[in-house]
Parts: C-alpha cells; structure tokens; sequence
C-alpha cells in the first residue's frame, strides 16, 4: 500500500472515530501548509526587507491584515472543494460565459508568472549567494531541483506534502533563530501591529506588494484542488468533521506563514532601518547581515531564501497545472509548464533588470489580479444552490466583502499614484 492510500485510508478512519488519538489529527495537515508555502515565498522577502529597512516597524500592520484576510480566503477555497468536489477553476468554467471564462484564465496565469517570477528569482539568488556563480547558472539549477520534485507526485499527495511540510520547518526554524539574534525593539513591534499607517506613497507601493505576497491568487485557486479526496466522505457527518479540521489546519499554517513574514519585517528593522534604510534588495541585505549581525545571521538567512524559492516554485508550478486543466479542460507535460514558467525570469537577467525590483513589481501585479480569484470565490461559497447547507452565513460573507474591498481600494489608490493621479494620504 502507497503512503498516500495509507494516509488515506487512517484519515477515514479518524472521520468515522475509529482513531481518536490526538496524532492522528495530524493526518489532516497537507493542503494549507502547500498553500502556505506561497505565503513565506522569496517575494514576501523583497516587500519586507524594503518595508522593514525603510521604514522600521511601522508597516507590520499590513502583515498581520493580510495574514488574517489569508486565513479567511484559503479557509473558504477549501471548504468549497470539499462540499463541491469541484477546485474553484472548474467551477468558473462549468458556471460562467465563455469569454469571461478566458479573462479570468488569462488573470490567472498572468498571476501564475509572476509568482513563479518572485519565487524563480527569490531561489535563485539565494543559490547564486551561497555558490558564488553566475544567477543563470543559478536558475537552471533552481529548475532542475524543483522539477526533481515535481516528480514526486506520481506517488499521490503525501510525498510531497511531506516534503513541502519539512521545507516550511526548515524556513520557521531558521527565523526563530533570527530573533534570537537581531536587536528588536519589542514595545515598537507590538504597537506597530495593531496601529495603522502609510508614512507616505512610496510606502503604499510596498503595502500594495505586501498585500499582493501575502494573499496569493494561484494558492486561493490551488487550496480547492488540495482539499478534494483525501479522505472517504460517508455522510455529512463527516463532512463537517473533515470541515472543522480543514478550518484547524488553515489557521495553524497560516499563522506560522504569517509568523516568518512578521519575523522577515522585524529583522530588516532591527538590522537596517537605523543606519541603513536604503537597503532595497536581497543581495545588499546579505551582504550586510555578517558585519552587522554576524555570519550565522547571513547563513542562516541565506538558507530561509534557497529553502524558500525552491518549495514555492514547486508549488507555483503545481497551481499553475491546476489552472490551465481547470479553465480549458487541457493539461500539458510538468516539465513544460516547468520550462514555461521559467522564461520570464531568464529574460529579467539577461536584459539586466535588477533582481530585487522586479520580485517587488511582480507582487504588485499579482496584487493587482488578486481580486479576480477572491471575488469568485465569494461567488460560490454564498451561494446554497452551489454549497447547499455549507454556504457561509451572511456574516462571515461581509468580511470576505471587506478583505477584497480593501483588496480593490488599495489597487485603486496605487494605480492612481502609477497614472499621476493626486492620492491624498491621511498619516497616523
């Protein structure tokens, strides 16, 4: 029997209360700790050493916001694949016109490039850093570890749930570890979390990223898909058993997700806001962490980054299959949509573009197509004729209303900034 059948087989059986033991509710952990993976991607770096180095502590707010609108959405993506049995791009196929079918096919994969974009670059650098070599020769070693690991789903969802799993640990373990070394002004960071405020536009466009490296639109759409047939559904009583561990599991992932990157802003700060708040890029941000904090600081870093690039970029590659199967009922060799994926980034060195930059305004865009997924997922998950008696309760629909409205308003606001338009701040 294949792990995956195994775990299938125990996870039904902690549903019917044949296995009560508190282990077991292990079982259940998979889907939002792959979805995490995209919370704590080399992307959340970029947008949080320039918040942290630029403006200290004062954007932590905007973390934990978008940490806490992540719970919600990637909590209802995978409630809708396990009441549906459908992922969220079959849905919008099955459901909507044609043409409306492509835009949002089109948004998503655009979405789906630039987060392998952050994710490609993010590895790659790190690799580039650590081996001294070139960043191409960087990335194709980058593309050839991730597809190794790609193949690892020919033996069912476990393996590479595990693998993933170990990967988030590995990236936890490594910012514990920062805290214990980096000077933090405690009082400052716990004011800073709950106190909102934009010092000024350029700020803006860094909660804009932030906003657009938290919440992931390819992990929203991919979340739907992990959540489907993992374990033997009898009735619904089980159904809302499996729900309630569901719910569990999200807010556990995406609470140690939002831990790393609420650990990135506080290291960037505490770093080189005081001396150095220029410091805008990966590159420049390693290099001065081992005069500054000392060489286990840097190493310990570089490894968060290469652990980082290299398990989102798995998981970027995964949703991007899921995507394209789900709006056009077509799916294509991994190593080709692995190849694929891969192009933008080459193309960022080759015309010299700096790394850094372009891991920001692909957080941006991703932002910026962001509402697209969220404002279908609302769609589905309210209505009882789709979700029957597990359709949300008008409550938790107007937060999820509120999560894309603060979604939208602040693409607004930055588009206006982006066009000229005069954007009036109110600062705390």
């Amino acid at each position: 029997m294949s792990l995956t059948e195994k775990t299938r087989q125990e996870l039904t059986a902690v549903l019917v209360g044949k296995r009560r033991s508190l282990w077991s509710k292990f079982l259940f952990a998979g889907p939002a700790i792959i979805a995490s993976i995209a919370y704590v991607d080399p992307g959340n770096y970029a947008t949080n050493i320039q918040a942290g180095a630029g403006y200290g502590y004062k954007l932590l707010w905007v973390v934990l916001l978008a940490n806490l609108i992540a719970m919600l959405f990637q909590g209802l993506s995978a409630r809708l694949g396990i009441v549906t049995g459908k992922n969220l791009a079959e849905l919008c196929r099955i459901t909507f016109p044609f043409h409306i079918v492509i835009f949002m096919w089109f948004a998503s994969e655009l979405a789906a490039m630039a987060t392998d974009l952050a994710e490609f670059l993010g590895g790659a650098i790190g690799i580039s850093l650590l081996l001294n070599i070139p960043i191409l020769q960087a990335m194709a070693m980058v593309g050839i570890i991730t597809y190794l690991i790609l193949t690892f789903d020919r033996f069912g969802f476990r393996p590479t749930e595990l693998i993933i799993a170990f990967m988030v640990i590995i990236i936890t373990l490594c910012f514990l570890t920062e805290l214990l070394i980096v000077p933090v002004s405690w009082k400052s960071v716990f004011d800073n979390v709950f106190i909102p405020t934009v010092p000024d536009l350029d700020a803006l466009t860094i909660v804009v990223g932030i906003i657009g490296a938290t919440i992931m639109p390819h992990a929203i759409y991919l979340h739907s898909d992990l959540s489907i047939d993992r374990a033997i559904v009898r009735n619904e009583d089980h159904r809302k058993r499996l729900l309630k561990f569901t719910n569990i599991e999200v807010v556990l992932a995406l609470g140690v997700a939002g831990f790393v990157n609420i650990a990135m802003v506080i290291l960037a700060a505490g770093a080189f806001h005081s001396d150095f708040s220029y410091v805008a890029d990966i590159e420049s941000a390693y290099h001065l962490l081992t005069p500054l904090l000392g060489g286990a600081a840097a190493a310990v870093f570089l490894s968060s980054l290469i652990t980082s690039g290299v398990s989102s970029s798995v998981v970027g590659t995964m949703a991007g299959q899921m995507i394209m199967q789900g709006f056009l009922e077509y799916k294509i060799p991994i190593w080709i949509r692995r190849l694929v994926t891969m192009i933008p980034a080459f193309v960022i060195v080759v015309f010299g573009v700096n790394a850094t930059q372009a891991l920001v305004l692909s957080q941006v865009v991703l932002s910026i197509t962001l509402p697209v997924p969220m404002i279908a997922l609302i769609f589905f998950v309210t209505r009882k004729s789709i979700m029957n008696n597990y359709a949300i309760t008008p409550f938790v629909g107007i937060w999820a209303i509120l999560g894309t409205g603060i979604v939208l308003g602040l693409n607004f606001v930055l588009l206006a900034d982006v066009f000229g338009v005069p954007v009036p701040l109110y600062f705390v």
